[in-house]
């Protein structure tokens, strides 16, 4: 595979020519997203050199931009946080998930497979090693639960907030922040912030267009002060549509949203949130190592929306494939018919803000959601009723969950004290069915193609349940003692109580053969942690020199999902719980952090130094015979991170900004694992789809009425395997944007045409050099060794060459 790197300077940009090679040994498939578990015991002699030239560049890029994040910013971001800005989100491109705008600060990195980062399946964020699902998130306070596909107790907060919405993300980048309403923050925090209501009447409109018939459309209708107290509100509405940029299909989603604001005297307000997300999206083909080297980059679904895609599908389920897979170890898993995605939701919230005097403060939020969906694949192995050799495999899970938090701060002599609760219900059901698809006689389609977005019809099979219940509940206590002016002294702890039971366990032994047993069913485990501390020191010494210091210990609840489809313990057969219950474990961590940052008008500067011991991992494995496989959740041990990222920003004249970062991460695992009677060498190796070394730099200026950035990235290599053997190879990526604020509306003055106060037209251009590379990546989990690895679809490649444009007009 040849790479055309891009290394963007602080002055200029270098074209570096340079081959990344995947190193591969065997093969082994496997996936939980609609994917056939299979083996092959062939095993190739010696290691595979993909080395692949293409007409075009040959590496792909995430779509994401953003202005430099700075480490100190007009305001002062606490000890190990990260302040993203409006202004950073409003450089990306339009629609685009505001996560990507992390995409500059050092130690995170956002991965995403289509061109707005909308995809729940094919997106994903790591900071400082942790996976998403081990960081919490918060819109407004309201918790948004597990970051992951088919959330079990949330949603994406893609979904949750449209990205003109968000005013800003508070980014905690350790286990800190125990004010956080999340059980799942072992590796930091993303808090949300949605803009407020416009005190004036007023209307934005944005329409965005690009590559891959990509439409942007989203509109805001301000009321301003309906009256003398400042009763005020907006509702706004986001359509986008794109289509996939490889193979065919139709990535569509909505959102509506109204929020208002009721002021209560002067520094009180009343408000209320309310959202409704729908999505339809078809996703990309999980490709192997092996797909990638045989193939190359350009296999997807066989969906084409033409009669001649299915009739591929029906054809491979009968052993008759397209040129090319007869190389592969396992062509019936190569490819499928397609692999939907339905969700759609109602959330909101009710909080109060209250000031009750100049020193005390109380707010306090209910909030209720309900979410459903239905996320599919085409079955090969599961034949329909009416004679197809096909049946569309749908996961259809929903929830419904309540809670509320409340905390109250004190201001008293030299100290800020808080305390406060949270407490939530969720009720999950977890739940997955076969539909018919159309039968093919002589050469035609009986019934037409099917339409799998959300136009499912009645089941004709049931093939797992379970229902979940859940209660969460934790506190905080902390204090913020300043004995002297520039000297902040933090002391807090967190305790959390969670109660998860599961029942009404099904298991169809059609499905998954005579013997499989039944699924965990009357069962319960809970996490109690009553004293988990967090201390902090903030000293500002001399003129605009910061050193902190942060330690935490943090827990997290046990995860849940469908049947296999995590490391629930839950989500396996009653044989396999009944075995693993004695050692599974709450997983918990100990993050400890120093720093140093400096801030003037001239330069921000930055170095920030971190130690993580993440303890009782837990982890999906399989044990018993080939023949009949027993998956487990086990407790495999720990790992330990020891990292560091440094941030330069220098602003030499005015409007003129150069950031440059490096971040390093050693995180290993501490065990090997042992599992069939076979060790496999885990122990040392780097964490699995997390880079050991990434550089970042930015250049963004402001000249008039021009605003322009220019960036790039360089993400290491990353582990595809436990082991260490199969790596995804590094590579650069550099996007680069541009406004033209025709008028701003803080210009004031006359309007233009008497009518537009503000006018923006943007460009974006993502993936300059047009790379191929590997984003997503582990979203069906990882291989233990390169010898089950090689054909494990797990990896989705990210998006070519993207252009976006687009036009804003405030009124």
């Amino acid at each position: 595979m040849q790479r055309k790197p891009v290394f963007l300077s602080a002055l200029g940009m270098t074209t570096i020519l340079s081959t990344y090679p995947f190193l591969y040994n065997s093969a082994f498939a496997a996936s939980t997203h609609g994917h056939k578990i299979s083996g092959s015991s062939k095993v190739a002699s010696k290691p595979v050199i993909v080395a692949r030239k293409h007409k075009a560049p040959t590496s792909v890029e995430a779509s994401g931009a953003g202005e430099a994040i700075r480490v100190a910013t007009r305001r002062r971001a606490a000890a190990g946080h990260i302040l993203v800005s409006r202004a950073a989100i409003e450089r990306l491109s339009p629609g685009m998930n505001p996560m990507a705008a992390l995409n500059q600060s050092p130690g995170i990195n956002f991965q995403s497979a289509d061109a707005l980062g909308s995809s729940t399946w094919g997106t994903q964020i790591y900071m400082h090693g942790f996976a998403q699902k081990d960081v919490g998130v918060t819109l407004d306070d309201m918790p948004l639960g597990e970051m992951t596909y088919r959330n079990y107790n949330g949603v994406n907060p893609s979904l949750a907030v449209a990205p003109e919405n968000v005013a800003g993300i508070d980014v905690s980048q350790s286990a800190g922040a125990e004010e956080v309403a999340a059980s799942n923050n072992l590796g930091g925090s993303l808090a949300y912030r949605s803009i407020d209501p416009a005190h004036k009447l007023g209307a934005s409109l944005q329409q965005g267009f690009g590559s891959y018939s990509m439409y942007h459309t989203y509109t805001r209708i301000d009321s301003g002060d309906l009256n003398a107290t400042g009763t005020r509100f907006y509702v706004s509405y986001l359509r986008n549509d794109q289509q996939k940029w490889k193979g065919a299909g139709e990535q569509f989603s909505q959102q509506a949203t109204a929020k208002l604001i009721q002021p209560i005297a002067q520094k009180s307000a009343l408000s209320a949130y309310f959202n409704y997300y729908d999505m339809h999206s078809y996703e990309y083909q999980d490709l192997s190592p092996e797909v990638i080297q045989k193939l190359g980059y350009k296999v997807d679904n066989y969906y084409n929306g033409k009669a001649s895609g299915y009739l591929a599908a029906v054809n491979a389920s009968k052993g008759i494939y397209p040129k090319g897979f007869e190389k592969l170890s396992d062509p019936l898993d190569a490819s499928y018919y397609d692999g939907p995605t339905n969700e759609h939701g109602f959330m909101g919230y009710l909080k109060s803000d209250l000031t009750l005097t100049d020193q005390l403060k109380w707010v306090t939020t209910a909030y209720g959601h309900a979410d459903m969906q239905k996320t599919g694949w085409n079955s090969p192995y599961f034949a329909s009723p009416n004679g197809s050799p096909l049946s569309e495999i749908v996961k259809q899970p929903s929830f419904q969950r309540f809670g509320i938090l409340s905390r109250v701060s004190y201001d008293i002599a030299r100290n800020h004290i808080g305390l406060g609760a949270w407490y939530e219900n969720n009720s999950y059901q977890s739940s997955m069915w076969a539909y018919e698809q159309p039968n093919v006689v002589n050469g035609q389609i009986v019934g037409g193609l099917p339409n799998n977005l959300g136009h499912y019809g009645t089941p004709f099979a049931e093939i797992f349940n379970q229902n979940y219940n859940s209660n969460t509940f934790t506190a905080f206590v902390n204090d913020t003692y300043r004995p002297i002016q520039n000297l902040a002294l933090h002391f807090g702890f967190k305790s959390i109580l969670s109660t998860q039971r599961v029942g009404d366990g099904y298991l169809s032994s059609a499905y998954y053969g005579a013997s499989s047993g039944s699924i965990t069913s009357g069962e319960s485990l809970t996490t109690a942690k009553a004293f988990l501390p967090h201390i902090g020191v903030d000293y500002r010494f001399l003129k605009n020199h910061d050193i902190f210091i942060d330690i935490s210990e943090n827990a997290r609840n046990y995860m849940e999902s469908g049947f296999k489809l995590s490391a629930s313990p839950f989500a396996v057969t009653q044989a396999a719980y009944n075995l693993s219950r004695s050692s599974i474990r709450p997983e918990t961590d100990w993050t400890y952090a120093i720093g140093y940052r400096y801030s003037d008008r001239l330069m921000d500067a930055s170095v920030y130094a971190y130690r993580t011991n993440y303890f009782n991992r837990l982890q999906q494995v399989t044990s018993g015979s080939l023949l009949n496989p027993v998956s487990a959740v086990q407790n495999v041990g720990g790992i330990t991170m020891n990292g560091v990222d440094a941030q330069f920003v220098i602003r030499p004249i005015h409007n003129l900004s150069i950031s440059n970062s490096v971040s390093y991460n050693h995180a290993v695992y501490d065990q090997n694992i042992t599992q069939q009677g076979v060790v496999y060498h885990t122990k040392n190796q780097q964490v699995v789809n997390y880079p050991r070394f990434m550089y970042k730099a930015n250049l963004a200026y402001d000249w008039r009425s021009l605003s322009f950035y220019i960036e790039g990235n360089y993400i290491g290599h990353r582990n595809y395997d436990y082991s260490g053997q199969i790596h995804a190879p590094s590579y650069w990526l550099a996007n680069l944007g541009l406004q033209w604020h025709v008028k701003k509306p803080s210009d004031g003055g006359a309007r233009l045409g008497g009518i537009v106060k503000g006018l923006t037209v943007a460009f974006n251009l993502n993936n300059i050099t047009n790379q191929y590379y590997v984003a997503t990546m582990g979203e069906n989990g990882n291989p233990l060794d390169s010898a089950s690895g090689y054909s494990f679809q797990s990896m989705i490649l990210g998006m070519p060459r993207t252009a976006f444009g687009s036009i804003k007009a405030d009124f």
